[in-house]
């Protein structure tokens, strides 16, 4: 009988290094990927029918030229299609994500959406539609009843919606008829693509990786990629060994970051941003306008006429505040306090940290989205 020792072994440091991870970690499953294991998209051309009246109008040609097409192939001839009319036929570009690991006989969900001028596609359903990939090869096939999640209805010039009625959803809709195929662990390794390249992330990873198998057996290739020759043995599978990998916690390493979006007012400061000593001061110059309206009447029995006479009032103040001295090398929660100190919107610490920066004292890359 095999011993189970060397997967017990592992499975025993593995469960000490995960107690002792350090703060702020995350799993190697949710900061990176195994390259190969990917999804596919898919699309397709297809008909919707059975709409009540909300398909493409006459003016859309492919529609009918579509429709007598599949006619055709279904034994009905049509002798001019141009002279087909019908308001409950729409055109729809079908897409869908092919997992990774699908197997023929699966089922996935499909999006539907209109290419033509179709109104709704309410209780519309899709007709076979073949679904292709990138290369052209058909890898499922979808038809179903269209789920569009709202509604959509117009009467003597009033209309009220909900939600988009021009794309719907199929849950289960399509028939994968066609495997991606893959070698997955074939060569005895596995290549781990961060999602964000990092270098110092990169190297934590090794180390964690090479600590919980007590191997040198990770190795990274360069900021993104991490390279693992799995030590696999008769008791121990490919997916054993990566199941395990990718429940190890690295703590990522990011750069000194301030995001900002002006049309929202959003800031977003990383951990590691840092400022020079620099002093601080924010104020702001308000202007009022305010117009009252006053009614100047004549005197009794007098000639004159009653008449508006606008009155305009013009205030101004000036907000002015005391230099803030931030010192140096000042972590996010100082910087924060420092500036939450002085009574700053997030519009006015957007100006402030743009003008930090011009006067180089935010050591932090600046990102205006």
């Amino acid at each position: 009988m095999k011993s189970n020792s060397p997967i017990l072994l592992t499975a025993i440091a593995l469960v000490m290094l995960l107690a002792a991870s350090p703060a702020g970690a995350i799993r190697i499953k949710d900061m990176a990927d195994i390259q190969g294991v990917r999804s596919n998209q898919l699309v397709g051309y297809g008909l919707v029918i059975g709409l009540d009246g909300t398909g493409d109008k006459q003016q859309t040609q492919f529609t009918t030229q579509s429709l007598a097409s599949m006619l055709e192939r279904l034994g009905v001839k049509v002798s001019d299609p141009t002279k087909i009319k019908v308001k409950n036929v729409a055109a729809v570009m079908v897409t869908a994500t092919l997992p990774p690991f699908s197997r023929a006989g699966s089922r996935i969900d499909v999006m539907v959406s209109s290419v033509g001028d179709a109104g709704s596609l309410q209780g519309g359903t899709l007709l076979l539609t073949p679904l292709r990939s990138a290369n052209g090869e058909i890898y499922a096939v979808a038809q179903g009843a269209i789920s569009i999640g709202g509604f959509a209805a117009a009467a003597g010039g009033a209309s009220m919606q909900k939600n988009h009625p021009t794309v719907g959803k199929i849950a289960n809709g399509a028939l994968i008829e066609r495997e991606v195929p893959h070698n997955f662990g074939d060569n005895g390794k596995i290549t781990l693509t961060l999602r964000e390249p990092d270098f110092t992330t990169a190297t934590r990873a090794v180390d964690a990786i090479n600590r919980a198998f007590d191997t040198q057996a990770a190795r990274a290739g360069d900021a993104s990629t991490v390279i693992v020759e799995l030590p696999v043995t008769e008791d121990v599978s490919v997916v054993e060994m990566v199941s395990m990998i990718e429940r190890l916690e690295v703590r990522p390493d990011m750069p000194a970051k301030v995001i900002l979006n002006e049309r929202t007012g959003t800031v977003v400061i990383g951990e590691n941003v840092r400022i020079s000593t620099v002093a601080v001061t924010h104020g702001s110059l308000s202007i009022q306008v305010k117009e009252e309206i006053e009614v100047s009447q004549p005197a009794p029995f007098g000639a004159g006429e009653t008449v508006v006479v606008p009155q305009k009032e013009i205030f101004v103040q000036e907000e002015g505040d005391n230099l803030t001295l931030i010192p140096s090398r000042v972590k996010i929660g100082d910087l924060v306090q420092a500036l939450n100190s002085l009574g700053v919107t997030p519009r006015d610490m957007i100006a402030i940290l743009q003008a930090i920066k011009a006067a180089g004292a935010l050591q932090a890359e600046l990102e205006i989205i």
